[in-house]
């Protein structure tokens, strides 16, 4: 390869770096941090699921846990990567 053809690459390359740095990397820091958080579910956390459906853990098995939805104390049965997140106290208050 000649100079002028590496020349010609660089900003292909310079595009790929800033694309890895600014959309990769932190997918890869958010999919970290989600499967962290579905690691160290309990019983007794308030979670809300993709669908939004809000509720308290009553049970959690392998893979799946049981939430206890209000107003009904309905129980849900749902996979641990349907919770979205865990919602904090001072929402849950609300």
């Amino acid at each position: 390869m000649s100079p002028n053809s590496l020349l010609g690459m660089a900003p292909f390359v310079l595009i790929g770096a800033i694309f890895y740095v600014l959309i990769f990397l932190p997918m890869q820091k958010q999919k970290k941090q989600q499967q962290k958080m579905l690691n160290e579910l309990k019983s007794g956390d308030v979670v809300v699921t993709n669908g939004g459906i809000v509720g308290t853990i009553t049970a959690i098995d392998s893979d799946t846990l049981i939430i206890r939805v209000k107003p009904d104390n309905l129980k849900l049965q749902f996979t641990r990567a349907a919770v979205q997140g865990m919602v904090t106290a001072d929402a849950a208050k609300q």
